[in-house]
């Protein structure tokens, strides 16, 4: 298993830090798994997936970002690759949710294209104004605590996994505090 772990987008973290070689799994938290067909309509399936689980806890401040994040990930492999199957898998802790998307072309690795003038401070170059993808995975790093891709298989790769770790505010913050 390989597991490439992408830094936040600055300015979300105030320090430079460590993360976690895989998604950090909640500790004592539930797990959740959808398998969906690779068609149009999977992103629609997905988000409404991740909204059923979080609407229902006490995550539901995450429920928007949740819902872009699964969304811009699973139209990704719809769109790049031709795995038949997407299988989206959440953990839901205490104070943190990880999604993770995996599909069966470990080789179509996601890579964040050059954002629009929209994506926020610091990001938007004001090039390529009529451009409306490539900006996912900006989002993706933008709103999230960690992601990364996760390669499984060892030397003869079968599949990857997208994932993405996000946290309620307060911890977030304590997560910081700790690192300061």
């Amino acid at each position: 298993m390989t597991t490439v772990t992408a830094r936040p987008v600055p300015p979300l973290a105030p320090t430079v830090r460590q993360l976690p070689p895989v998604p950090p799994a909640p500790h004592g938290g539930e797990g959740y798994r959808l398998g969906l067909p690779n068609t149009v309509n999977a992103p629609k399936v997905a988000r409404d997936f991740v909204t059923s689980v979080l609407g229902v806890g006490r995550h539901v401040p995450l429920v928007d970002d949740a819902r872009l994040c699964v969304t811009e990930i699973v139209t990704n492999v719809h769109r790049h690759t031709r795995t038949p199957l997407i299988r989206v898998h959440m953990t839901v802790g205490a104070a943190q949710v990880t999604v993770s998307v995996a599909d069966d072309d470990p080789w179509a690795l996601p890579l964040p294209g050059r954002p629009g003038p929209g994506a926020g401070p610091g990001l938007g170059s004001g090039e390529d104004e009529e451009r409306e993808d490539g900006q996912g995975l900006f989002l993706v790093a933008r709103l999230s605590l960690a992601w990364g891709v996760t390669i499984h298989g060892g030397y003869s790769p079968t599949h990857k996994a997208i994932w993405f770790t996000l946290a309620t505010d307060d911890a977030a913050h304590a997560d910081h505090a700790v690192e300061t």
